[in-house]
């Protein structure tokens, strides 16, 4: 199931579905970002995908209306990621719209993002409607655009983590939120009884036991004072391929929708992956939250 946008096509980045593939030859190297903003009063989500592959680097930014149709994209592709800096012009909603980036001074950590020492901006009628990185003077001053604040809300995150089996990455749950490390650890090499631990900022937040009966499920931890929903899958690590992955969703609710989303029951296991992607829709859509779906691919 494609549940990215579609205008992600065979010659763009996207996210393979992790119910399709089975082995780490089809894992890509990839954190991608969904914001929800306004062009022309009109609702929009952008996606951001920042890629990393023996060629390179690579960056795709697509713009989609509220339906998840596309409205336009570009794509800098690894072999063409020398371009550090550019432009690039695009149309829709009847309007110029203009991507820069700026990359020629960023640094880079183990992932596809950026850490620092960049900027990518989206503009529309000499308005800022997306800005990323810390080279915000440097973006205003190369793109001519108004520096009024910004509305762009952060709605949704999907990333690959490779590990033995230590997972981690850095987690914001919600726009504008602080930054955690969030940490997922599982070892089911010679164990009998595989124990999953989630923490956050090294403190334990949740501990599954008994995982070859638990190996799907869902709990609810506090983070920042909010109410976050843990979906787990780690069929694979435990019965599947040896080189498969397992899939984690962290969803926040706004205050309106949490009733309605936590009564939705868990659907067939053998859906269950499917079902991690349409909720993952359901929150860019319809605006519940925010997402944060991990696949979490074991290096032997």
């Amino acid at each position: 199931m494609r549940d990215f946008p579609s205008c992600f096509g065979e010659n763009g980045v996207q996210v393979a579905d992790s119910s399709s593939s089975n082995t780490s030859k089809n894992a890509q190297n990839l954190v991608t970002c969904v914001y929800q903003c306004r062009i022309r009063g009109r609702s929009c989500l952008i996606t951001v995908t920042w890629s990393k592959n023996l060629m390179g680097q690579g960056l795709s930014v697509g713009i989609d209306d509220s339906a998840n149709q596309c409205l336009c994209k570009v794509d800098i592709k690894p072999w063409l990621f020398s371009k550090r800096k550019g432009s690039k012009s695009l149309e829709a909603y009847s309007c110029k719209i203009d991507i820069y980036w700026d990359l020629s001074s960023a640094k880079f950590g183990s992932g596809p993002e950026p850490l620092e020492g960049f900027y990518v901006g989206v503009v529309a009628d000499k308005q800022m409607v997306l800005l990323l990185g810390d080279m915000r003077k440097e973006a205003y001053k190369k793109t001519g655009a108004t520096p009024v604040p910004s509305t762009a809300v952060y709605v949704a995150k999907k990333e690959h983590v490779f590990g033995k089996k230590v997972f981690g990455t850095k987690a914001q749950f919600c726009d504008n939120g602080q930054i955690h490390d969030l940490i997922i650890e599982c070892d089911t090499i010679g164990v009998n009884d595989p124990c999953l631990i989630i923490r956050l900022d090294g403190k334990t937040l949740m501990q599954v036991k008994r995982l070859r009966w638990k190996f799907r499920g869902n709990h609810t931890i506090l983070v920042d004072g909010m109410a976050v929903e843990v979906y787990w899958d780690v069929h694979n690590w435990l019965f599947g391929a040896s080189l498969g992955n397992a899939v984690f969703m962290f969803k926040t609710f706004l205050a309106a929708e949490e009733k309605l989303w936590v009564s939705q029951p868990i659907p067939n296991p053998s859906t269950l992956q499917w079902s991690f992607s349409q909720r993952f829709q359901d929150s860019k859509s319809q605006n519940l939250g925010f997402s944060l779906i991990l696949y979490a691919w074991k290096n032997e």
